[in-house]
């Protein structure tokens, strides 16, 4: 990635978490009745979802919801720029600390998501997704959509939306973006 780029990025980061900061702030914990209202319509496939960190907004509700009907999982950083593996998740499971603050399952037993939901810092309308900057999740889309499909779902404040974003050619599109007001599906 060039110097510029790098900088774009790290520039609409900024901006982004500024927005998502004062969307979580105004959260009112229902944010997932959405998530989990798109997620019924696919009981039973197996689910990657996650366990929010700073002021990323909550899934664990509709997770919770989907554990009843199939496999349920979490992301596990196993090293640097190496793709996510994803380890069975129940709610009130135990979970210790893992990478970057993110909590995984206290004995790990890996799976393969049919359906990732995806944390970001912003979204567009495109399908254009911006992360934390260590491209995990464009690495492990990637690999996953080299086996088979996977359904990439971005979920988000929609205060996170942004008009545009830098990206380049490995950064991986998402399939739909869910937000606490609507389903949004790429143009």
């Amino acid at each position: 990635m060039s110097d510029a780029l790098a900088a774009a990025k790290q520039a609409a980061r900024t901006a982004a978490y500024a927005r998502r900061a004062a969307a979580h702030a105004a959260d009112a914990g229902s944010a997932a009745g959405r998530l989990s209202e798109l997620l019924a319509g696919h009981r039973g496939v197996p689910l990657a979802g996650y366990v929010p960190i700073r002021s990323e907004i909550d899934p664990l509700p509709a997770m919770a919801e989907a554990s009843a009907y199939g496999p349920v999982s979490v992301p596990v950083i196993e090293a640097e720029a190496t793709p996510l593996r994803f380890a069975l998740w129940e709610p009130d499971m135990a979970l210790v600390p893992g990478p970057f603050g993110a909590r995984i399952p206290e004995r790990p037993e890996f799976v393969t998501p049919e359906i990732v939901v995806v944390p970001l810092v912003a979204f567009t309308r495109a399908g254009h997704r911006l992360g934390y900057g260590g491209g995990y999740y464009d690495r492990t889309l990637q690999a996953l959509r080299g086996r088979g499909p996977v359904f990439a779902i971005g979920f988000a404040y929609a205060a996170q939306e942004a008009p545009e974003l830098p990206h380049d050619p490995n950064d991986q599109p998402l399939d739909l973006i869910v937000t606490e007001s609507e389903v949004i599906s790429p143009q």
